[in-house]
């Protein structure tokens, strides 16, 4: 049975937004609780008409709002991540704000959490994003509380900025040079993470497992790259960089203003193949079929809406 009372960090992003639906839909009229914290309350506008769905304005990152926050819930979801930034950034949210999360947890008498991690997560990986994803696992392990842990794959969805992305791009460019060409994926819908979630906060016998989030299917990026500019109606010819310039070119992108493309550290995590181990339980384990990126994509990526695409997207990203 779902907890009816659920703090959900991260809630007003891609991934919360998908799983607020499922949780509100799964409720029905049973009298869900779901606070969402956010640092400023028009970033959940897309949520707060919904059901039980209680907008916060608050920082994760202040223990004392924290604790606010955390008041009386039965459990909590963790979904704040980021892909950019430097050292001191990904130690404050992927291993500080778990830290915290679980003293506050501990302190507030909330014993179940559900957190999304990445594939590739390791002590030792090549990037900073997977490092600290793999010590932020470690923080809440040690915590001692009722623990499950998702690693999906990339997530690709009608709002994702992935391949929204590259097709937006080959709308207004006539070829593509792109870096990590050859790095392999298993892109996972962004409805069936939302769907692992639910069900594992529905299912107690879940604490204390790891589950990766893949899809059916492995694909390069310059597949998917091909597939987002063939599905939007405006392919282009894609290029792979050798690393040197890859390297490069991932520089000069992070030279430019708002939140880069691509990073060099982006290029470190795609030495790790974000693809499923097959050592660990998978979405089939949770009574979920995932679906496939080339039967979802089709219906989002519509001819015609590339140029004004890639102008949300770096509006959202400045």
């Amino acid at each position: 049975m779902t907890p009816q009372h659920i703090v959900l960090l991260g809630g007003t992003g891609f991934v919360g937004r998908a799983l607020c639906a499922e949780l509100v839909s799964r409720a029905g009229a049973g009298g869900l609780r779901l606070v969402v914290p956010t640092r400023r309350l028009a970033h959940g506008r897309a949520i707060q008409c919904l059901p039980g769905v209680e907008l916060v304005q608050a920082s994760v990152h202040d223990d004392a709002q924290l604790a606010r926050v955390l008041a009386g819930a039965q459990a909590v979801v963790n979904l704040v991540a980021i892909l950019q930034g430097d050292d001191a950034a990904f130690t404050r949210a992927h291993v500080e704000l778990p830290r915290r999360l679980a003293a506050a947890c501990r302190q507030a008498g909330v014993a179940r959490l559900v957190h999304v991690s990445a594939l590739g997560v390791s002590p030792d990986a090549p990037s900073r994003y997977l490092r600290s994803k793999a010590a932020g696992e470690q923080a809440l392990r040690d915590s001692g509380l009722a623990l499950t842990l998702l690693r999906p794959s990339v997530i690709f969805g009608a709002e994702d900025s992935f391949l929204n992305l590259f097709a937006a791009l080959q709308s207004v460019a006539p070829f593509v040079p792109l870096a990590g060409a050859t790095s392999r994926f298993q892109p996972v819908w962004v409805h069936d993470v939302a769907r692992a979630i639910a069900t594992c906060l529905e299912r107690p016998d879940t604490a204390g497992l790891t589950f990766e989030c893949a899809g059916p299917e492995t694909l390069t990026l310059a597949d998917l790259v091909r597939l987002a500019g063939r599905l939007a109606g405006h392919p282009r010819p894609v290029i792979g960089l050798p690393d040197g310039l890859a390297r490069l070119q991932a520089m000069l992108m992070e030279w430019l203003p708002g939140e880069p493309l691509m990073s060099r550290d982006n290029l470190d995590s795609m030495k790790v193949p974000n693809v499923a181990t097959g050592t660990l339980p998978g979405l089939q384990a949770l009574g979920i079929e995932p679906a496939s990126v080339h039967a979802v994509a089709p219906g989002y990526l519509a001819p015609g809406q590339g140029p004004s695409r890639l102008v949300r997207w770096r509006m959202r990203h400045r």
